[in-house]
């Protein structure tokens, strides 16, 4: 298993296209056969940082998700070209 937390910071104007690019990115990623759990959240306290939590069934399915027209579409030429920062974190399951 595959899991993991992207970060994104985004200006206050851009909150609607970037709502509406999770909206369609993870409707479509939740449909890919190696997709375990997408699910993107807004921070309580800070409304322009979204926390993404993903999961793959392995590396494969992960490499797979980055080559579709949705991810190209919706996250390199959305989400990618409109975020401030970004950061990864990779997570190891305890159990």
């Amino acid at each position: 298993m595959v899991s993991f937390t992207v970060r994104f910071r985004f200006n206050q104007e851009d909150r609607a296209d970037v709502a509406e690019s999770l909206r369609l990115l993870a409707a479509a990623t939740r449909l890919e056969p190696g997709c375990v759990s997408y699910i993107p959240h807004q921070l309580e306290d800070d409304p322009d940082t979204v926390l993404i939590y993903e999961q793959y069934v392995d590396q494969k399915a992960l490499a797979a998700h980055r080559e579709t027209d949705h991810f190209k579409q919706y996250a390199v030429g959305g989400l990618f070209q409109k975020m401030r920062e970004r950061s990864v974190e990779n997570l190891l399951a305890l159990v």
